[in-house]
């Protein structure tokens, strides 16, 4: 039959039939396979609007940086805010190709798969042929996982993301996406952790060495492998010369330049430790944890680092000085001193809080001075006079005999810690051998201070206790504790509102007062046990005299007491009149803005330690400061001085009352319980206090301009001694912070308001002065209430009042 097919032919049609419906069924299963795995892909439209997780910085008042909070240490950068030839860098050391393939670079897999071919067998890492497009998707979308699903998801994925965003939008993600070793996340980060730069400063042998670091940046740390460092970024300085964006001079200049590693200048960084984790924690809860910890907030704070610097120095050396007054508790450890004491001592783990002392083994106690030696091998003196305060502790007593040799408190084995004097310091004669050192020890109490500025509520400085490694408790904020006498002023505040007059009179003698049914009788006593009868309240105040303070409470009623503490924010305390002496419990810094609310006039000001929040695009978002002054901008704004702000501060106190109270503080160091700060020649005020048992030592006090609080106890509350009070153990560190602080600057007087008079009057009995007045002083009274003027000096209630209280 003409045509028909060999029969040859007609045997193959079958075989080659079957063949043809098996591959069409094996492409049909194909691109069904496909399908369902590419449904079953993440969708990349989310990485159009996405934010990666970015650390959060503060910064103090001065702009230095603070503290950084992250999950991932990220500094976000927007493309256009970074140098193009950074962009340049990584795009020639990562994907040459990048703006010209769809997402997938198939010459790049061809010359990957060719050497990857010609190295079997050698035992060399296989070369990969990711684009920019595959890391991004890698890194969004899937893990690290070396395998053939992996690498088709990440290719199919990168299609998919450069149908959705833009080229640029991609190398955005992935210089502050890309993982660059030193937990830096992101290019800007790692320029900071490199090279402490910001990215427009770095060199382009910086930059090249930043481009190559993504492949494997462990392998190519400059201090772990300079060589490997190197080669790897003389690898990307050629990348940018052959495709052209860098002449051969730049490259051989980047090329010649020493890769040199600089960490974070410590002078461009500000240490407040307790001050970070409060406004951290302010943060977390006004915004959440995930934002607070990756939203790339930029924070400007209220710390003044100078100020911060006196703090700390201020309370640690307080806290050392009472606990060397409490004598002395023994070593931190003992070892064998005739073995390797290197190896022993090295072994001693440093005890939380050390820094800046430093742990040494006695090696001989021999005399007048201490052999020591150090970890490293170094030895020093411990000469005896600089271990003098070393009397034995005595739990509940005064400590022991001081001691008369090295022996007394030392012996072979001791490991103490000490702290190296200043050449040509320490002894009696000034005149310590170099390496001398001085015996230390970490104290047992801890503390807390705090300055405030008064007008605004800004917390310039925070210290929370001795060593933040030791302990994150903060007790400006946390710690709830009786302020004892410091609480007192609000008393008088009270009295002063209620018609009394600093000149007026109360009784200063024995009381009793009955508590009610089956409760005894109370009868509180002065701190000194002594009476004084009839007494100005500017005295009582002064002298800080209980019996002063609850015979006026009891006069007044309590619940104008109480009312007074919840509007100074304080804290709401129980009407009962014990509360009268600090009875209620309350923390450093709501005391601190309280007294601050009394120097500047009575003001209400809130403690503020955010002065701004922006978040990650500079957008801000919180000021503490939110006054509007239409007249500094616009056509309105005038070229002359600048305009008045208005003020917002809601009055909590007649200004002239908070005069008088801030005028009778001011007499508490000049003449009372405070005398001590008045050696420093400062327009100074405040209040020592001291609770029952010596548990809390307080002292609040402030200049007309600045307030500083200082607390001091034991966290598991018990006596600090006897004799020991906010006059011998807060007051020290307040006159320490104050004389650093303003010592030097001008001295700034009170400021008297308008409706105050200011009289001289007898200090005793609050009269005008006679010829027999042992003490004048100027008093400040509103007009119509001062001596002559025809008020009665012991208004309101006068004697009587006693007898019909109750008290007697």
């Amino acid at each position: 039959m003409r045509g028909a097919p060999p029969r040859a032919m007609r045997a193959l049609a079958g075989p080659v039939s079957g063949a043809f419906s098996v591959l069409a069924v094996g492409l049909f299963a194909a691109v069904l396979g496909v399908r369902q795995f590419a449904a079953e892909l993440p969708e990349p439209g989310a990485l159009a609007s996405y934010e990666p997780p970015t650390l959060t910085r503060l910064h103090a008042g001065d702009g230095r940086l603070l503290a950084e909070f992250a999950t991932e240490r990220r500094v976000f950068v927007p493309l256009d805010a970074m140098p193009q030839r950074l962009v340049d860098a990584f795009v020639a050391a990562e994907d040459q190709r990048f703006r010209a393939h769809p997402g997938v670079d198939p010459t790049g897999i061809a010359r990957a798969a060719l050497q990857n071919l010609a190295g079997a067998g050698s035992g060399r890492r296989l070369v990969g042929a990711s684009s920019i497009t595959q890391q991004v998707a890698r890194s969004f979308f899937l893990t690290r996982e070396v395998s053939a699903r992996r690498k088709i998801a990440e290719a199919m994925l990168a299609l998919r993301i450069e149908r959705t965003i833009s080229k640029d939008r991609i190398l955005e993600l992935y210089l502050n996406e890309i993982y660059l070793g030193r937990r830096s996340y992101g290019v800007a980060a790692a320029a900071l952790n490199y090279f402490d730069k910001s990215l427009d400063e770095l060199t382009l042998s910086e930059t090249a060495f930043l481009a190559g670091l993504p492949k494997a940046p462990a392998n190519y740390d400059p201090e772990k492998d300079p060589d490997a460092a190197r080669r790897r970024r003389d690898y990307a300085i050629g990348r940018m010369e052959a495709d052209g964006y860098i002449a051969a001079d730049e490259a051989d200049a980047a090329r010649a330049e020493t890769i040199a590693v600089r960490p974070r200048d410590p002078g461009r960084v500000v240490h407040a430790p307790w001050y970070a984790e409060e406004v951290r924690r302010r943060l977390v809860a006004l915004y959440g944890e995930d934002v607070a910890h990756g939203g790339g907030l930029s924070v400007r704070t209220a710390l003044d680092p100078r100020l911060q610097d006196i703090a700390d120095r201020a309370l640690r050396d307080g806290l050392a000085a009472y606990d060397r007054r409490r004598g002395w508790r023994g070593p931190v450890a003992r070892i064998d001193p005739g073995g390797d004491w290197r190896a022993a001592l090295a072994a001693v783990p440093a005890p939380p809080g050390l820094a800046p002392w430093r742990l040494a083994a006695v090696l001989d106690a021999a005399g007048e001075t201490a052999t020591l030696g150090f970890a490293d091998g170094a030895l020093g003196e411990l000469p005896l006079v600089e271990m003098q305060w070393a009397r034995p502790w005595r739990e509940n007593r005064a400590p022991g005999p001081r001691p008369q040799q090295v022996g007394d408190a030392l012996a072979a084995g001791d490991v103490v810690a000490v702290e190296a004097l200043p050449r040509g310091e320490g002894g009696e004669d000034g005149a310590q051998p170099d390496g001398a050192f001085a015996l230390r020890q970490i104290p047992a109490a801890q503390g807390a201070a705090a300055a405030l500025d008064p007008h605004t509520g800004r917390v310039l400085a925070m210290s929370g206790g001795w060593s933040f490694d030791d302990s994150q408790f903060n007790r400006a904020t946390q710690a709830d504790r009786q302020p004892g006498s410091a609480f007192k002023p609000f008393v008088y505040l009270a009295a002063l509102e209620n018609g009394y007059t600093p000149a007026s009179i109360v009784l200063d003698a024995p009381i009793s007062i009955d508590q009610g049914p089956n409760l005894p009788r109370w009868e509180p006593e002065n701190y000194s046990q002594e009476f004084h009868g009839p007494t100005t309240l500017r005295r009582g105040l002064e002298k800080s005299r209980n019996l002063v303070t609850v015979r006026l409470a009891n006069r007044l009623g309590m619940e104008r007491i109480s009312e007074v503490g919840r509007r100074f924010g304080i804290g709401d305390f129980p009407e009962v009149l014990s509360m009268s002496l600090g009875a209620g419990e309350t923390t450093l810094l709501r005391l601190a803005a309280a007294y601050a609310m009394i120097v500047n006039g009575g003001r209400r000001i809130e403690p503020a330690f955010v002065e701004r929040v922006q978040d990650r695009y500079g957008a801000t978002v919180l000021r503490r400061d939110a006054r509007e002054c239409a007249a500094c901008a616009g056509p309105d704004a005038s070229p002359g001085a600048p305009p008045a702000p208005g003020d917002d501060r809601p009055q909590v106190a007649d200004p002239a009352t908070a005069f008088q109270v801030a005028w009778m503080l001011k007499g508490v160091v000049d003449r009372g319980t405070g005398r001590s700060a008045a050696g420093l020649g400062l327009p100074l005020a405040g209040k020592t206090g001291t609770s029952n048992d010596s548990l809390d030592a307080w002292f609040i006090g402030f200049a007309p301009d600045l307030v500083v609080g200082v607390f001091v106890g034991f966290d598991r509350p018990r006596s600090l001694g006897a004799r020991q009070t906010g006059a011998s153990v807060a007051l020290p560190v307040f006159k320490a912070i104050m004389a650093e602080a303003l010592g030097g600057a001008p001295a700034i007087p009170f400021r008297v308001p308008a409706n105050v008079m200011m009289t001289r009057i007898d200090a005793d009995t609050g009269l005008l002065p006679s010829p027999g007045s042992e003490l004048v002083i100027v008093e400040a009274f509103r007009p119509g209430t001062e001596p002559g003027s025809g008020a009665p000096a012991d208004a309101p209630g006068g004697e009587a009042a006693d007898f019909d209280s109750g008290l007697y």
